[in-house]
């Protein structure tokens, strides 16, 4: 072993003093015990990725393109998307770097459409977000002017209200709270000010995903992030989909290590049907605050039930945008794809033939 468990010791205390985080420490400690110096993963075998191309970012080349990726999807597991037990499906949107960076409205249109070719009607199709003001104004919530929303009737769960967060939900962490990693708010604002370091410390699941629908499906935006890497598929159903998870941004070891143990739960992942993102808009740089300088738009939309295979393909067009523009590659130092890898979430393996062509 020769000097080895110096070594290990020094690192795992450098890693806790890092992040503060037990999870962090346990990924360290596998990554230093294993013979190649990386993290053993759960197997996990790798699930295709379907892309088709839109011919247009407009609501009938949406509606053809996804109704054709998840045909494929049905075909693949044998089984059609149908109401089940509880007769609802969700749907996490993401509008959190407001206008210019959000879900298109043109998709999730057409999700709900294949949807209710499926047997579900419109009140059994609800929208999940994250902030009431930026889903008005990205064109989710009714118009104060007009009172309009192209999504009448679809009932509509804002989890900043609190009242989607069940107590007995939550991810536990003693990592600091209170801080907006988007938009510098006073995240404080309707929170009691006396509470707790037990309540401080919790992070509540919003429980409609998992326990009110019989599937979910994620429609995520993808930006680049200061300590996530990627803020795409896994943080949108994680971080973006619970309460006091601001607090992991103080450090950059910390988020990383919250969205892989997230996206690990069990009954979160049971409901999750799929991923399904487009590339009519994405973020190199500056993310998740919206810059429309250091936008790219590709006429495509993939679905995978893998969020860790979204995402680091992702990372992979993130990164040679950045050379391209002169700016460095995000840091390899950010483990949020290797941790949910280790998690058996999914598979960053680009296996010949994973990425599946659709209706070319």
């Amino acid at each position: 072993m020769g000097n080895f468990l110096p070594r290990l010791a020094t690192h795992l205390l450098m890693q806790f003093l890092k992040s503060g985080s037990l999870f962090s420490l346990w990924i360290a400690a596998v990554a230093m015990i294993s013979p190649l110096g990386h993290a053993q993963t759960v197997a996990v075998e790798p699930l295709p990725v379907w892309e088709a191309t839109l011919p247009a970012y407009d609501d009938g080349a949406y509606a053809a393109k996804v109704e054709m990726l998840i045909a494929k999807y049905e075909a693949a597991g044998g089984r059609k998307l149908a109401p089940g037990e509880k007769k609802k499906v969700g749907l996490k949107i993401y509008t959190d770097s407001g206008p210019g960076m959000a879900t298109p409205v043109p998709l999730v249109k057409a999700v709900i459409g294949a949807l209710e070719r499926r047997g579900f009607s419109k009140e059994q199709i609800f929208l999940v977000g994250l902030n009431q003001l930026r889903l008005r104004m990205t064109g989710y919530l009714p118009s104060l002017v007009t009172g309009q929303s192209p999504f009448k009737g679809h009932p509509f769960y804002v989890l900043e209200s609190g009242r989607f967060y069940d107590p007995v939900w939550f991810y536990d962490s003693p990592l600091p709270s209170r801080f907006d990693p988007i938009f510098a708010e006073k995240s404080v604002e309707g929170i009691e000010a006396n509470t707790t370091k037990e309540q401080d410390r919790k992070s509540f699941l919003a429980t409609p995903l998992f326990l009110d629908a019989d599937f979910w499906i994620n429609l995520p935006v993808y930006t680049d992030h200061q300590y996530l890497g990627v803020n795409g598929a896994l943080v949108n159903a994680t971080l973006w989909n619970a309460s006091n998870t601001a607090r992991f941004f103080r450090s950059p070891a910390n988020a990383p290590a919250a969205v892989a143990e997230m996206s690990a739960i069990p009954e979160l992942r049971q409901t999750w049907a799929f991923t399904i993102a487009s590339l009519e808009h994405y973020q190199f740089i500056g993310g998740p605050y919206f810059n429309s300088l250091y936008t790219v738009s590709e006429p495509l939309v993939w679905l995978s039930a893998d969020p860790v295979a979204l995402d680091s393909f992702m990372l992979t067009r993130i990164n040679r945008w950045r050379e391209r523009a002169g700016f460095k590659p995000v840091s390899e130092e950010i483990r949020t794809l290797d941790f949910a890898e280790t998690l058996g979430v999914g598979s960053s393996k680009a296996t010949p033939g994973r990425v599946i062509r659709v209706g070319d």
